[in-house]
Parts: structure tokens; C-alpha cells; sequence
């Protein structure tokens, strides 16, 4: 547990930082409902928004206090609850949008994979750092890579394409932080784009296929699964430079733009606050992302260089994958934007990322735990 001396480490601008992101995703999500509900209640996605921002600010305490290297113990365990809530989850779980990803418990959603996240990425630090005077050999990059293909082909089947290569992003960061050679990495790529082709034919369904098609061409389904895509451009390309002022978006008050509060959220700030609004949004995270690389270069330790590692790297990730799909630069998928789109699991585990970091920080001098 933590010693209050230790407290002099604690990072509160990591904290202030989360903070401020929630609070400006609350006013988008505010924007974004303001036609679906008369006045704010306890089901107003605000105010369930700013309960699981409570929720997240808990758990962010509660994993923090804990030493992150316990963690490690737990390593093992962790990922085999995360393989059986993906196996789980496809069978009893609550579809949506075409996709199995939710666990239903006592009226609230829970999305395995939110979780699985952060468990792989624990996982995959203990791996890694342990094999450190063997991190050289192709076994221990294959192994790392099975490690992660097992949670990212459960999510594939759900299907979650986004997700699935959230894993496979932060396990290449991680292999490259933890020394592996920079052949290794590109043999890597290299088969799989060979491969690529193949495997796009044998696991994609005609729903992944058709998000791609209409990724390619909108219009060819205009009113259906191209009408997000097209209404998107329209919103962010009509914001301009200082946006049309919040709550005054057309796309978004007339209801034209689906899952406004969630996957396309980034379109509301774009069309309401314009390029300064999104540019805010970038300095914010830029600024968090920094002091995530600051807990990892401040760990005196493997395991803790890697969990920090895998931290930024996810957060990099669904950012980049999120905005991506807002301007069409990639296929639409169900990545939310962190600490900004609304959702209850996502949020929660964000803040429980970021304990782990504080956990990391705040005892970065201190190795005699055993």
C-alpha cells in the first residue's frame, strides 16, 4: 500500500488534465442531447456521464494505492478473466449496431473488451519484462504476439474491428519499448501485409464488408449505413475555423447526425466549436499523452516502463482511430473517444489507466517491495 511520503510524487496535473477533457466532452454531450431530453434527470446521458466520471475518479484512487507491481503477480490471472469475459460476452452478451460487446448488469452496459484492455496490457508488461535477457530470441516475440492475437480474435468475432487493432497497436509499442529487434517488428509487417488480403476474406462478414464499401463511397447508401458518414463531413466541414457556437450545430440539433454523443462526438465539437474548439481537444490530449511518457520514464523498473507504455499507446490509438473515422480517413468503428464520448465502461477503465500511472509515479523510488 502507499506510504505518505510517497504522496509527494503524486501527479495532480495527470488528474487536472482527465478532468478537463471530461468536462469538455460534457458540454459536446450536453450540445449533442439537447433535443432527446425535456430537462436533465438521472437518465440524461450528462448526468450518467458524470456519475461514471465519479465512478472512474474511485477507481482511479482505489488501483493507485494499490503497488502496480502486485499487478504483476496478478498478471496471469487478469488475462485469463479477460479471455473469459470476450468468450462470455459472445454468448450471453447484448448486441447493438451489429455487434456482441456488452455485458447487461442491473440496467447498465459493461463492455468486455474495455476491460480486456487493460488487462492484456498488464499482462503483456509482465511477459515481456521478465524475458528481458532473452528479448533477442523470436520465440519471445512470437509467444507476445499469441499472447495478444488470443483477446483480438475474440474481439474480431463480435465483431469490433476498432478494438481489435487497439491490441494489436499496443502490443507492438510495448515489444518495442521492451527492446525487441527493429527486424523482428518488420518481418512482422511485412507478412501481414502479405497476408492481409487472405485473412481480410476469411474472417470479414458482410457487415465488416460493407462498412468498407461505404467507407469508399457513401453515397451508394446514402439514407442508410453511408448517412452518418456523409452527414459527418458536412458538420466538421461547416464549423469552420471558430465553429457555428454550441448548442447552434445544424446537423447535430436537427438530428441528423446518429450516435452524436459517442462514435461521431468529435463531428459536434468540429461543427459547434470549429478548428479552435478541435485544436483545444488536441493540446489537451497532447499534454495528457506527456505525462504518460513521463510515469514511463520515470519508472525504475521494466514492468512499470511497459504498463505506461501500453497506456499511451491505447489512448494514442483510439484518439487517432476516433477522429480518423469522423473525417473518413478509416472505416467506421465503435472506438470511442477518449474520456470525451459518452460510455460508462470506457470512461471507467480510462481513469483506472490512469492509476496505474499515478501507482507508477507515485513510487517510482521506491523498489524494496518484493
Amino acid at each position: 500500500m502507499i506510504e505518505r511520503r510517497a504522496l509527494r510524487h503524486f501527479d495532480p496535473i495527470l488528474i487536472l488534465l482527465a478532468a478537463a477533457l471530461v468536462g469538455y466532452g460534457s458540454l459536446l454531450i450536453y450540445s449533442a442531447s439537447l433535443n432527446d431530453f425535456s430537462g436533465v434527470s438521472a437518465s440524461h446521458p450528462l448526468v450518467k456521464q458524470l456519475v461514471f466520471a465519479c465512478f472512474g475518479l474511485v477507481a482511479m484512487a482505489a488501483v493507485a494505492w494499490v503497488d502496480y507491481r502486485v499487478y504483476g503477480h496478478l498478471a496471469m490471472g487478469l488475462y485469463a478473466v479477460s479471455i473469459l469475459m470476450l468468450v462470455a460476452v459472445l454468448f450471453v452478451g447484448t448486441s447493438a449496431y451489429g455487434s456482441t460487446r456488452w455485458f447487461s448488469f442491473a440496467g447498465q452496459q459493461i463492455q468486455a473488451s474495455e476491460v480486456a484492455k487493460i488487462f492484456v496490457i498488464i499482462a503483456l508488461a509482465r511477459y515481456l519484462s521478465d524475458r528481458q535477457a532473452r528479448i533477442h530470441d523470436p520465440i519471445v516475440f512470437a509467444l507476445s504476439f499469441v499472447m495478444v492475437s488470443v483477446p483480438a480474435g475474440l474481439v474480431l468475432i463480435e465483431p469490433d474491428m476498432g478494438t481489435s487493432l487497439v491490441f494489436f497497436a499496443v502490443w507492438l509499442g510495448m515489444a518495442a519499448m521492451a527492446g525487441v529487434p527493429f527486424r523482428h517488428i518488420m518481418v512482422f509487417f511485412g507478412l501481414g501485409l502479405a497476408l492481409l488480403p487472405f485473412v481480410a476474406l476469411l474472417i470479414l462478414n458482410d457487415y465488416q464488408l460493407d462498412r468498407f464499401r461505404l467507407w469508399i463511397n457513401p453515397n451508394d447508401d446514402p439514407l442508410g449505413g453511408g448517412f452518418n458518414i456523409i452527414q459527418a463531413k458536412i458538420g466538421i466541414g461547416s464549423g469552420g475555423i471558430f465553429g457555428k457556437g454550441l448548442t447552434d450545430g445544424s446537423q447535430t440539433q436537427l438530428d441528423f447526425l446518429r450516435t452524436s454523443t459517442t462514435d461521431y462526438i468529435f463531428t459536434v465539437l468540429g461543427e459547434e466549436l470549429g478548428l479552435i474548439g478541435a485544436l483545444i481537444l488536441f493540446a489537451l490530449f497532447t499534454a495528457l499523452l506527456f505525462r504518460g511518457i513521463r510515469a514511463a520514464t520515470l519508472s525504475r523498473d521494466q514492468f512499470g516502463r511497459l504498463i505506461a507504455t501500453g497506456v499511451v499507446i491505447m489512448i494514442l490509438f483510439q484518439v487517432f482511430i476516433n477522429i480518423a473515422v469522423n473525417i473518413q480517413l478509416v472505416p467506421v468503428t465503435g472506438i470511442p473517444l477518449p474520456f470525451i464520448s459518452q460510455g460508462g465502461s470506457s470512461l471507467v477503465m480510462m481513469f483506472v489507466a490512469l492509476g496505474l500511472l499515478e501507482g507508477i509515479v507515485l513510487r517510482h523510488k521506491r523498489l524494496e517491495f518484493q
